[in-house]
């Protein structure tokens, strides 16, 4: 399985996944910094408020841009994942508890927003599904990873990945200033982004949706940008 640096980031604390769950500085509101709520084991007001309806749908973060993460750059962007042989790859990187779980309980064929995150204008660029169940991530026994934990054993391995195929890009770029638009006046009046994850815990790089949340995302590709 091609194993291309995914846009992770990270330490075994903080969401470092892919796309998203850098700790970075976050240039934007609504952008994850490296660092993820809490990553302890624990469950958190996260898991609560996040996962109560095992979501069928997801919203999974990679940073486009190269960074350096320990001398390895772990740019992966949509465009990264369509070369990739049969445009599939290993979500490998992700170091937070809750949003290890929600890799956890992705099944197959499901479908993930891929959004792209730390970069000069984040949001989603395009649709990925997830084409193998979560397994062991390579990554936490690897000490040249920057994704290694010394304090994950391979008899009992603390991180999951799943693989992800590429769908399609979006009709049109959905960026994180108009989804934020949607979200504060769906607060006002009820409408499906009204608490969509990726504004009520935007630390997380992967995140679940709701039926009615992708929906209207998906929704948005055909209209002009507000």
């Amino acid at each position: 399985m091609p194993r291309p640096r995914k846009r992770l980031a990270g330490n075994p604390g903080p969401d470092r996944k892919g796309p998203a769950g850098k700790r970075m500085k976050t240039k934007n509101p609504g952008e994850a910094s490296t660092k993820v709520e809490n990553s302890s084991p624990q469950k958190t007001s996260t898991s609560k408020n996040c996962g109560k309806n095992l979501s069928k749908y997801w919203l999974m973060k990679s940073e486009p841009e190269s960074r350096l993460e320990k001398g390895v750059d772990v740019k992966f962007s949509i465009e990264d994942l369509k070369v990739q042989p049969k445009q599939t790859a290993c979500w490998d990187g992700v170091r937070n508890y809750q949003a290890r779980n929600f890799l956890r309980a992705m099944k197959l064929e499901e479908e993930a927003f891929f959004y792209h995150s730390n970069c000069k204008e984040p949001g989603i660029a395009g649709l990925v599904k997830i084409v193998k169940e979560a397994y062991p991530d390579h990554t936490q026994f690897e000490k040249s990873s920057p994704y290694y934990d010394p304090s994950s054993k391979e008899d009992n391995p603390k991180w999951s990945m799943v693989d992800v195929q590429f769908v399609r890009m979006m009709k049109r770029f959905i960026p994180l200033a108009e989804l934020k638009t949607h979200h504060q006046a769906h607060k006002a009046t009820g409408g499906p982004l009204k608490s969509m994850a990726l504004f009520t815990h935007q630390r997380l790089s992967v995140q679940p949706l709701t039926q009615d949340e992708f929906d209207f995302v998906l929704s948005l590709e055909e209209k002009e940008p507000s």
